[in-house]
Formats: C-alpha cells, structure tokens, sequence
C-alpha cells in the first residue's frame, strides 16, 4: 500500500486507502516525529490494508521542521487543538470517522472528544498515550478523560515510561475508556530482545485492536 499527498489550503494530508471507505480515520503524530515516520507509516499503511481510509497531518510546528530542517518544541495546547480542528473541518465528510494518535497527538485527540461542543466523531484511538511526562508519575493527564462520551481505545506498551501497566491500571479508568497492552513495549510498543515478542508483533497485534474496535464500534 502507498501513500498520496493531497492537498488542502491549509492543511496538507498523507492519504493511505480507499477514498470511498467507510471508515475514515484522522491520525495526529507524537511530539518528536512527523507524520511519515516508520511507525506512523506502519499504522497508516495497516490500516489502509484493511479497507480504512487514512488521512495523516501535521502540527504547525512539525510542518515548519519540515520546511527548515530546524528542530522546535510543540506548539502550545490551544494552537495544537486548533489544528486538530481544522484538520477534521477540511477531511472530506465520512460515514464513520476516528480520530486517533500517537502520544502527544492522540492526547489533544482525547481532548477534543472530552469537549462538550467538540466535532462529531465515532471515537478516538491513542497510540501509547502520554499519561505522564517521563520521570513525574504523579502529575497525569488523565482528568479529561472521564469526560470522553465516545468509545476510546488506548494501546499502550506495558513498560511504556509515560504510563505503565501497574501506574494506568491502578487508575481504574472505566468505559467508554478500553486499554490494549502490548507485551513488554515500550513507547512505540517495542519490546525487549528476551520477550519472546518483536516489535513487529507488536505494531501487527495493535493494528489489530484497532480493527476490532472499529468493527465493534
């Protein structure tokens, strides 16, 4: 499966599957890697395998690096949440339509189903979400979410530094939240050479959560 840029005045899409699917699927990058990284690359290509439509963007930040080749933090919340909105306001309309991302951007995905006057949308998938910045697992960011009214599927690594298995279970999140482990992953769901699991497996059992979700959804 290969990607194609399309193009909008302001926001610029990657576009993996059939343009006619059922499903559609908006999918933000994490903080430190474009929307064309190998990992985004593998969920937006499983994804499109599978009969989904994919549209991947990019932060103002992330375009900017791209344009310069200079490195710079994300932008502020409001300015990310903007672009999420725009993103979805310029998708074309769907029957069905996820918003998802990994980390960071599957963060202001959650934030955007948990407002009240936020877009129409059938759910939200989180790529490893941030529950915690590295090193603070006491400062969460998990008050919004008990907000969320639509069904949520976090996929999460059990060793993910942000938000591991005995930290986020001990939270008790309830549905419409739903939590898949991937054995022994990390942030980006890779696990260690001993796990008796590879990367590989991981990013293919992910997708595969996905799949069901949306199925279920």
């Amino acid at each position: 499966m290969t990607s194609s840029p399309t193009s909008d005045p302001a926001v610029d899409f990657l576009a993996d599957g059939p343009a006619d699917a059922a499903v559609l699927i908006v999918l933000a990058h994490g903080a430190g890697a474009p929307m064309d990284s190998p990992f985004m690359a593998v969920i937006a290509e499983g994804l499109a395998a599978a009969g989904h439509r994919v549209l991947r963007f990019e932060f103002p930040y992330m375009a900017r690096r791209r344009a310069t080749g200079v490195k710079a933090p994300p932008d502020r919340q409001d300015k990310l949440l903007a672009s999420w909105r725009a993103a979805l306001d310029q998708a074309p309309p769907h029957p069905r339509r996820f918003i998802a991302g990994k980390s960071m951007g599957g963060r202001m995905a959650t934030l955007l189903a948990a407002d009240a006057e936020g877009p129409a949308i059938d759910g939200v998938i989180c790529l490893g979400y941030p529950f915690h910045a590295p090193g603070k697992p006491t400062q969460t960011r998990t008050a919004h979410l008990s907000a969320i009214a639509c069904p949520t599927l976090i996929l999460q690594g059990e060793r993910d530094p942000m938000g591991n298995r005995a930290m986020v279970e001990a939270l008790g999140l309830r549905p419409p939240l739903q939590l898949a482990w991937l054995p022994d992953g990390n942030h980006d769901f890779t696990p260690r050479k001993a796990a008796g699991v590879s990367a590989a497996d991981n990013l293919a059992a992910a997708l595969a959560h996905i799949d069901g979700f949306i199925a279920r959804g």
